[in-house]
């Protein structure tokens, strides 16, 4: 039996998918360096995959913006390479993209047919990505989300975690929503939409919205983060988290004000919809604390 394919191996959500499958062959980047195109279709030949899951990408927003050729090649030729490969084999294309694919315009959730309009180099990257692998075709799924993190690495939530047990004071910016999609969370809403689709007709190709339900800022999700913390027991300095607007805390790359995502679709067609954030947090800090909490 030919074998699933996941390209990325450390990342968080690679390691979400390990334990929903198990028997999987993880591709690391030692094995096909996404930065190198060319190369990726010599890696899958050899391996010879049922379908190809990649949960790979060039993710440093601010870094991107002054490497945008490299960002280009991981994140929308190799992508396109991956395309390709499958089409010809008739084999699905599982692939992750990003609300950074959207300008952040107004309040109103962003539907798979909302006109995208990127403000950095990333989400440049990542609309290019979605264009190539819908132009070739073939059995493809495209999930973008929002927010991702998890128990371990570097992302938002360790980042709250460790300032907030080395300082009395967080500025935290209150201006910019979206939703905090826990990597498990994700893996599992995008491993039985892409068990649906193969069990369909025909194959229900397309751009889908896939984030954790519901609504709040960065600032909401580290205040969130922190009472969680502190119900625990995890050693916590933080005296007072100050919502701040993003204009006092620029960054080489602009954010999307308006992250929501409209996920009905996903809902419609393949039956799945992920947990509140809310309850996406709780899980993750109980896989962190383990035993600590009071």
């Amino acid at each position: 039996m030919k074998p699933l394919l996941i390209i990325g191996s450390t990342g968080q959500l690679a390691r979400a998918f390990k334990p929903l499958c198990p028997e999987a062959i993880f591709l690391d980047r030692a094995s096909a360096d996404l930065s190198q195109p060319h190369m990726l279709t010599e890696a899958l030949e050899k391996l010879d995959p049922c379908a190809i899951i990649n949960t790979a990408a060039y993710t440093q927003v601010d870094n991107a913006q002054s490497e945008e050729n490299v960002v280009m090649a991981i994140n929308a030729h190799s992508p396109a390479a991956m395309a390709i490969y499958c089409a010809a084999r008739k084999i699905p294309l599982v692939h992750f993209s990003s609300d950074y694919v959207f300008d952040g315009s107004g309040e109103t959730p962003w539907k798979e047919d909302s006109a995208p309009a990127p403000l950095n180099a990333y989400g440049r990257s990542k609309l290019a990505g979605e264009d190539a692998i819908a132009h070739v075709g073939g059995q493809y799924l495209i999930f973008r989300t929002s927010w991702v993190y998890d128990a371990v690495g570097q992302n938002f939530f360790n980042t709250i975690l460790r300032l907030a047990a080395e300082r009395e004071e967080l500025r935290i910016i209150a201006d910019q929503y979206g939703a905090p999609t826990y990597a498990p969370h994700l893996a599992a809403g995008a491993l039985a939409s892409l068990i649906e689709a193969m069990e369909a007709t025909d194959f229900l190709s397309g751009i889908y919205h896939l984030c954790n339900q519901g609504v709040t800022t960065w600032h909401g999700f580290a205040t969130a983060i922190v009472e969680q913390g502190l119900k625990r027991g995890l050693p916590m300095k933080v005296k007072n988290i100050h919502p701040i607007p993003a204009s006092e805390y620029p960054l080489p790359a602009p954010r999307p004000h308006n992250s929501r995502l409209d996920c009905a679709l996903a809902l419609s067609m393949f039956g799945v919809s992920l947990p509140t954030w809310q309850e996406g947090l709780t899980e993750c800090m109980e896989s962190r604390t383990g035993a600590r909490k009071k």
